[in-house]
């Protein structure tokens, strides 16, 4: 079992930035994959970046590119999502997830985060 708690969470303008993290804890060995998905209310989960704990090789949406990172700190356990230049259109509940596969899909990944709410006005 593998337990997740995001943070970092919040209400920003358009053009501003955030930092969601994600805490992990558990058999971690077993889940070598963390992955960032959102939600927006009546949409589908939307993949948006994976990281491995080692070697530490990421992946982004497009959608995101160039505006979002994903990093990691070992020492600590904790997925590091960095979003600037944020906007409206990326208001969404904010899950970490974590799996053995390097997939962009749901499916893919086994343990869930409760998420964290990213709110971005106009």
């Amino acid at each position: 079992q593998v337990q997740l708690v995001e943070s970092g969470g919040g209400l920003v303008r358009a053009g501003a930035s955030l930092r969601l993290s994600c805490a992990a804890s558990g058999r971690t060995n077993s889940s070598p994959i963390m992955g960032w998905f959102r939600q927006a209310p009546g949409k589908e989960r939307e993949f948006v970046a994976r990281i491995s704990w080692s070697p530490g090789s990421s992946y982004l949406a497009d959608s995101v590119k160039g505006r979002f990172t994903i990093s990691r700190d070992n020492a600590k356990y904790t997925v590091y999502l960095q979003m600037n230049s944020l906007k409206p259109e990326d208001t969404a509940v904010y899950m970490c997830a974590a799996g053995r596969v390097a997939g962009a899909g749901p499916r893919d990944y086994a343990y869930w985060g409760q998420g964290t709410q990213v709110t971005v006005s106009s």
